[in-house]
């Protein structure tokens, strides 16, 4: 059975990351299941003995059903400098995901305007003078196909609008595996999408050294991959 401190991939004095499973909450909500910034605290404060509350902040978030890296500042400080890294679009994002239908091209970019429908909790594209739209933009590029027939895709991301990825891959005819609110036929066995954070690069807020971050993937074992 995996810990916390087993999905840690990088830490240091100012940031921790880990590789998120599908189905952890990175903040609370309405289910009250401990989100993994409570968990990251409680493993911080048993872990280095430390008295008093403990501080971890959190820097962006993965939707519940979304694997892979997630990165939480354990400073104020640094969680400030994180924050104007992803203001500033400096908090590069590259997703994995895997769907049936093949795209339209082996790789182009996406660039749509999307509503989103806080009721419904999922966005739409619309057209650009629709009240509320935001402008979407992706690139992506066919990794790999399965024996299966199933596609790896690989998306780099330069918006980050809420649900963009499953909401741009629908819309182009390919939705994510198993993600039935935006037009999978089926759903997943563990009822999560298969789609992942892979990477993530910035510079440190306080070493300025460039930081790169892979999170490990065992869906994609399905791949040929080089």
């Amino acid at each position: 059975m995996t810990t916390i401190a087993d999905q840690i991939i990088y830490e240091d004095n100012h940031l921790i990351a880990l590789n998120k499973k599908a189905g952890q909450i990175v903040q609370g909500d309405k289910t009250g299941d401990r989100p993994l910034c409570d968990l990251v605290k409680d493993l911080l404060k048993e872990r280095d003995h430390k008295t008093g509350n403990v501080f971890c902040g959190v820097v962006h978030r993965l939707d519940r059903p979304v694997s892979g890296v997630v990165v939480f500042a354990k400073t104020s400080k640094a969680l400030a400098r994180m924050n104007a890294l992803v203001q500033s679009r400096e908090f590069h994002k590259t997703y994995w995901a895997i769907t049936r239908q093949m795209p339209p091209q082996p790789e182009g970019t996406l660039h749509d305007w999307l509503v989103r429908n806080e009721r419904q909790n999922k966005s739409y594209v619309v057209g650009p003078d629709t009240d509320g739209a935001k402008e979407a933009r992706l690139d992506y590029r066919i990794l790999a196909t399965s024996r299966g027939g199933y596609h790896l895709l690989e998306i780099e991301l330069h918006t980050g609008r809420h649900h963009q990825i499953r909401c741009q891959l629908s819309h182009m005819g390919c939705p994510i595996r198993g993600d039935l609110k935006y037009g999978a036929p089926r759903s997943n066995p563990d009822g999560n999408i298969s789609l992942h954070a892979r990477r993530l690069s910035f510079i440190h807020p306080v070493s300025q050294q460039a930081i790169e971050l892979y999170a490990p993937w065992s869906e994609a074992d399905i791949f040929d991959l080089p």
